[in-house]
C-alpha cells in the first residue's frame, strides 16, 4: 500500500486538502443520535416491496415510505468494495479494493492505513457493534472487526456461507468476537443475528450513543430459507426465485424485530436508521433489478443503483423521495458529521464521500456532481478467464450522463413472477472465476442519459462525442489517482490452517 501511495505523490501534493467534518447538525436536537445501519446483501432493485408489490417486505416499506427514499443512490457492483467504501469514505480505486471480492483464501484485507467508521465513532463516545457479515479480510489478526473499531462482532468474516450450518467449503466461519461458534444447531443465520442484536441492546447503557452495524447475510447465495417462508410464495413457479423471495421476507421480519427491540430498549426515538443494499441482485440466484439493465458484478444500473432509504426523527422532512446523486462513500462523512467528529483520519488519501445530510434531511442539492462507479481494467493484476479477463470495466456518472467503457454486455432480466423467462445462463461470477466457462461480449464505449433513460436503452455516445471525450478525460484523472489493486490469488495455507483448526481464521503472523 505504501509503494502504491508513492506513485501518486504528485496527486496528493496537488489535491490534498484536509477534510474537516462538520460539527453536530442542529436538526433534531444536540443529543448524539444512535445509528442503526442495515446493510442487505445482494438485494436487487426489484426485490423490495415498494418496487415490486409481489415481494412482501411490509416493515421495510413502512420505514422507507415514512422516511426518505433514496432513488439515485449508488453502491459498488460487488460486496467487498461496497463495504470498504462504507467503512472508509473512499472509492475502491483509493483503497485497493477495485478488483473482485476478498475470498477466504486471499491474503489481503482493507488496508490498515485507514481509520474505519467505528474507530472514528468511538472518538465521539459511541458503543460500536457489528452483527452479521464482515468480508473485509481476516488473513492476519489486525484485520478482524474487533481490531478495527468494533466493541463486539458476531457473525462471519467471509463473504458467503451456508445459512443453517454456517460453513464455507465444509468449514465453520462464525465468531462471537474472536471465539468460534459451533453450537447454533442449525439456527437460520438471520434469526441468530436478531437474537444477538437484542442481547447487545439489553446490555447497552442507554446514556451512551450506539452504532449498530447490522450486515445481513440475506439475500446472498446459497439460496436458503425456512420452509414456512417459502410456502408464502407458491404463486412463483420458479423455485430459485421463490426461495429468494422468502429470504427477502425473513429479512424484512428481522428488520421489524430489530426496530421493535430498539423501541423496547428506549432507544428508537433517538435512532437514525439507514438501509442500503451492497450491490444489485443476481438473476441466476433469484435476485432481480427490473426494469434496470444488468446484474450484480456489472456497472450497469442493475448492478450499482442501490435500494436505500433513511428513517428517523432527526429528519427535517419525511415521506419523500430524494432524487439527488448519492454514493455509499457519503455515509462515512455524513454519519461522522452527525456524531460531531471533526478530526480527519490518518490516511493521506482525501475522502471521496460528501456530507449529504442536508440533501437527505432538508432536500438541498447534493454536494456531489459525479460518481466514479469503478475503474477495473487489465494491466494491474493477473488476468482471469473470459473476454474481459475477469474485469468489470469502467463507469462514471456525471450529472445526468453515465459513461461505460469496456464493460460486459449484459441484458435486462425480467423476473418470473411477471412473466420473465427462467434464467438458465451461467452466472457472470462463475464466468469470471472458472476458465472453462464461456466468454462474454463487451461494450467498448456507451453513453446514457440516466435521468431520462434509467434503463440504459439508448446509447448516445455517437450523438455526443464531445461529452464522451470530456468524461474520458475525467476517467483519466481518476486513473492517475488510483492505487494498485490489492487482489492476490489464493494462499494454500489458508485452507490448510482452516482444516487444521476446524474454522476459518487468520493464518499469517
Amino acid at each position: 500500500m505504501t509503494r502504491s501511495l508513492s506513485r501518486v505523490k504528485f496527486w496528493l501534493l496537488v489535491l490534498y486538502v484536509p477534510h474537516v467534518l462538520h460539527t453536530v447538525h442542529s436538526a433534531g436536537g444536540s443529543k448524539l443520535p444512535n445509528i442503526l445501519f442495515l446493510l442487505a446483501d445482494d438485494f436487487g432493485w426489484y426485490d423490495v416491496g415498494y418496487h415490486n408489490p409481489k415481494i412482501q417486505t411490509p416493515n421495510i416499506d413502512k420505514l422507507a415510505k415514512s422516511g426518505v427514499i433514496l432513488d439515485s443512490y449508488y453502491v459498488q457492483p460487488i460486496c467487498t468494495p461496497t463495504r470498504g467504501a462504507l467503512m472508509t469514505g473512499r472509492y475502491p480505486i483509493h483503497t485497493g479494493l477495485q478488483h473482485d471480492v476478498i475470498h477466504p483464501e486471499n491474503p489481503y484485507g482493507l488496508p490498515l492505513d485507514f481509520d474505519l467508521l467505528p474507530q472514528k465513532l468511538k472518538q465521539a463516545g459511541y458503543a460500536t457493534h457489528l452483527v452479521g457479515k464482515w468480508h473485509l479480510g481476516f488473513y492476519k489478526w489486525p484485520y478482524v472487526p474487533t481490531k478495527r473499531g468494533f466493541d463486539s462482532a458476531y457473525g462471519f468474516w467471509d463473504g458467503s456461507e451456508d445459512h443453517f450450518d454456517h460453513s464455507r467449503l465444509g468449514i465453520v466461519d462464525f465468531r462471537d468476537n474472536l471465539d468460534v461458534v459451533k453450537n447454533l444447531n442449525g439456527t437460520y443465520a438471520t434469526n441468530a443475528y436478531v437474537s444477538q442484536v437484542k442481547k447487545v441492546l439489553q446490555d447497552h447503557n442507554s446514556s451512551q450513543p450506539l452504532f449498530m452495524y447490522m450486515a445481513f447475510q440475506n439475500v446472498h447465495a446459497p439460496i436458503q430459507a425456512p420452509e414456512k417462508y417459502i410456502e408464502k410464495y407458491e404463486f412463483i413457479e420458479n423455485r430459485m426465485r421463490r426461495v429468494h423471495a422468502a429470504m427477502a421476507d425473513i429479512m424484512d421480519e428481522a428488520v421489524g424485530n430489530i426496530t421493535e427491540a430498539f423501541k423496547e430498549a428506549g432507544l428508537w426515538e433517538n435512532t437514525l436508521l439507514i438501509f442500503s443494499t451492497d450491490n444489485g441482485g443476481l438473476p441466476f440466484y433469484g435476485g432481480y433489478n427490473w426494469p434496470l439493465r444488468g446484474e450484480k458484478m456489472t456497472l450497469w444500473e442493475g448492478g450499482v443503483r442501490g435500494v436505500g432509504f433513511v428513517h428517523g426523527n432527526k429528519l427535517a422532512r419525511k415521506g419523500v423521495t430524494c432524487n439527488e446523486l448519492l454514493h455509499v462513500t457519503d455515509w462515512y462523512p455524513t454519519i461522522l458529521g452527525l456524531a460531531g467528529v471533526t478530526s480527519v483520519d490518518k490516511s493521506p488519501i482525501p475522502l471521496d464521500g460528501h456530507d449529504v445530510w442536508d440533501t437527505i434531511s432538508m432536500g438541498k442539492p447534493s454536494p456531489r456532481t459525479e460518481i466514479l462507479l469503478n475503474i477495473d481494467q487489465p494491466g494491474s493484476v493477473p488476468p482471469g478467464p473470459g473476454v474481459l479477463g475477469g474485469y468489470t470495466g469502467i463507469a462514471l456518472r456525471t450529472g445526468d450522463m453515465k459513461l461505460l467503457m469496456n464493460v460486459p454486455n449484459v441484458t435486462w432480466f425480467k423476473p418470473p413472477e411477471i412473466g420473465g423467462k427462467v434464467e438458465k445462463e451461467i452466472p457472470l461470477d462463475a464466468v469470471f472465476e472458472n476458465p472453462d466457462m464461456v466468454t462474454v461480449d463487451k461494450v467498448d464505449i456507451a453513453l446514457y442519459n440516466i435521468s431520462k433513460d434509467p434503463e440504459e436503452r439508448v446509447d448516445l455516445s455517437k450523438k455526443f462525442p464531445d461529452i464522451v471525450k470530456e468524461m474520458q478525460m475525467r476517467v483519466k484523472y481518476f486513473v492517475n489517482s488510483s492505487v494498485k489493486p490489492l487482489y492476490q490469488k489464493n494462499d494454500p495455507e489458508a485452507l490448510k490452517t482452516a482444516q487444521e483448526k476446524g474454522a476459518w481464521g487468520p493464518w499469517r503472523d
